[in-house]
């Protein structure tokens, strides 16, 4: 395999990058002293700790909600994907300030503090007796939470959801920033970002769904959600550090605002015909794009509707004329929208995996020796721990191995890792679905059917889905994550991470909707219904069968959307293969690049 080196200065002037990145103060920036693993290190040494203040929430809320503000079962559920849903739909507002107003660096620095305020008053409504309701006297007499303690607590919860919508689409988006797509050795670093990138977020999840898990159910909520609390603050300071070797993109205006001129201006010249020639079509001079930080894109075939936003008509209202690259970026943003729509249900098991499995491994045997009782929430560390595993032997051996046959510098595309991911999916439904055959069995064979009869079953019985909703993350969230941030356009990539926190977002509100529609449904005409507060009298067995049909049809409509998908012709790889290999060097293909170079696979 050929070995990249990096390029040093050209004709002994200072080596600045050529992506368009800058300081601070929207200077130039030297490569050698700025971006890059460096850089990266403050921005992931960040995401360790917020990953650990999140998920030291998340992962345990459905009890707190069950046990101390004595929900039910499916309100606690739906309370916890319908928050989910909030902090993952938050960053569509967050790209739009970073990538319209303020930057990635300014919106995420003021949105951190807005997380940490909520941190801090979440944390006070567990601390303090008053804003929680008395302990249950029995099963048929829990007193409710009053609006004042419901108010508080929601509140906190809320304002954190207002705090990730800032820092979730702006600091992968920095990271990825850091490494300049024209020179060679950093985009071969880039391509492994993402992999890295959730390898070390997620220490952070697997010490939250451990030890924080366990100081909340054995030690007490308020050092529970203190210690994420001052971790997060930690992390901000740690952010901040790093602040001088950062790279950054200027704001290039709302990409919302752009993609809607287009489809105004297409939608109001319907009747038009778009030629042939290019002189007929509205665009800018390449030297105009490149003092902005962006490439100028050919027009394409695909969406041929939009051409006609720029066809020249003499009116030059940017909701009447749009450059051919305006129309292109919006092409570009518009054809990863089905495939986005297909990893909405897999999403789904995320919440899952933090309310219905939570609650599942909360009937069973969770002794572990004679004096320790594992918490119930702690499984999802075996999530985190098999996704750790996964990404290591995916990046360190599966990728150079296959790499050798498919040319590819990922080993295989973007979208045949998702459809691995969702083929997972279905498999783990079908998993639990059996695991909780097994576990409703053993309940009416030793007539275990109250509520709080614990079930003489391992909670180790529910291992399986958990390691395999790990696997499927690694092929599925790293996939998106890579997917909507590589084929989004330059001025548009905060959007295009915000693609892939939508997809959760709305992942959690479809959750609580089937939930409640199924929960609704079958206890309709005097039936018990499939999911109740007493799980032992319920039927989880038939809602995961349910959710692993919908899971199958999902994936039938992903090889649809993934036929028809075109990638994008990546021009940093063009100016990169014309650069390092001249056309008098070695025979090139079409594109301009080199057979025998790593860049040479523009589908990757």
């Amino acid at each position: 395999m050929a070995v990249i080196e990096e390029k040093g200065p050209a004709n002994g002037n200072q080596d600045y990058t050529q992506d368009g990145t800058v300081d601070l103060k929207g200077r130039p920036v030297l490569r050698s002293k700025t971006g890059k693993w460096k850089a990266c290190s403050f921005i992931v040494g960040y995401e360790v700790f917020e990953r650990m203040a999140f998920y030291g929430i998340q992962s345990n809320l459905v009890l707190y909600l069950t046990r101390k503000l004595h929900e039910g079962t499916v309100t606690a559920s739906n309370n916890v994907s319908n928050w989910v849903g909030a902090v993952w739909m938050m960053p569509l507002a967050g790209a739009f300030i970073a990538d319209a107003y303020l930057g990635r660096y300014w919106t995420f620095v003021i949105s951190s503090g807005i997380y940490v305020l909520g941190m801090a008053l979440l944390t006070l409504a567990v601390s303090l007796q008053a804003l929680r309701p008395p302990p249950c006297v029995d099963d048929h007499n829990c007193p409710h939470a009053s609006s004042l303690q419901y108010g508080i607590f929601f509140l906190g919860l809320y304002i954190i959801a207002a705090g990730t919508g800032g820092t979730k689409p702006n600091i992968s988006t920095m990271g990825a920033d850091q490494f300049d797509d024209f020179e060679p050795k950093e985009r071969s670093h880039k391509l492994s970002f993402f992999n890295w990138w959730f390898f070390s977020i997620f220490f952070g999840t697997l010490f939250a769904n451990t030890f924080l898990i366990y100081i909340q159910d054995y030690v007490g909520w308020t050092i529970g959600y203190g210690l994420p609390t001052l971790g997060l603050a930690f992390s901000v300071l740690v952010f901040l550090v790093g602040t001088p070797y950062y790279r950054h993109k200027l704001p290039s205006g709302s990409p919302i605002t752009r993609m809607l001129q287009v489809f105004v201006a297409a939608t109001r010249k319907w009747k038009l015909h778009v030629s042939d020639d290019p002189k007929e079509l509205h665009e800018l001079s390449i030297e105009e794009y490149a003092s902005n930080g962006r490439n100028r894109i050919d027009k394409s075939s695909s969406f041929s509707f939009l051409d006609k936003a720029a066809v020249k008509t003499g009116q030059t209202s940017p909701w009447m004329l749009c450059t051919v690259t305006q129309v292109e970026e919006t092409k570009q943003m518009t054809k990863l929208i089905p495939i986005m729509l297909t990893t909405i249900v897999p999403s789904t098991l995320i919440v899952q995996t933090s309310t219905l499995f939570v609650k599942q491994g909360a009937t069973l045997d969770r002794s572990m020796g004679p004096h320790f009782k594992i918490p119930p929430a702690c499984l999802t560390a075996f999530v985190t721990l098999s996704m750790l595993i996964t990404i290591v032997m995916y990046d360190r051996l599966f990728v150079p191995a296959i790499r050798r046959y498919t040319k590819n510098p990922r080993g295989i595309t973007m979208l045949q890792r998702l459809g691995i991911g969702l083929v997972l999916h279905v498999t783990i439904m079908v998993t639990a679905c059996f695991a909780e055959r097994k576990r409703l069995s053993v309940a009416r064979e030793k007539d275990l059917l109250e509520q709080k009869d614990a079930i003489p079953l391992t909670i180790f019985i529910l291992l399986p889905q958990y390691a395999l909703a790990g696997v499927a993350d690694n092929f599925v969230e790293v996939a998106k994550m890579e997917l909507f941030y590589d084929q989004a356009p330059e001025g548009m990539k905060s959007l295009g991470t915000s693609y892939f926190t939508t997809t959760l977002g709305i992942a959690s509100f479809l959750s609580t909707f089937l939930l409640s529609t199924v929960a609704d449904i079958t206890k309709r005409n005097g039936h018990k219904g499939w999911v109740l507060d007493n799980l032992n009298v319920s039927h989880l067995d038939y809602y995961y069968a349910f959710m692993a049909i919908l899971s199958f049809l999902n994936f039938l409509c992903f090889l649809v959307a993934a036929k028809f998908f075109v990638y994008n012709v990546d021009v940093t790889q063009n100016r990169l293969g014309l650069e390092v290999n001249p056309p008098s060097s070695q025979p090139q293909d079409k594109t301009g690049i080199s057979p025998s170079t790593p860049q040479a696979d523009a589908k990757s």
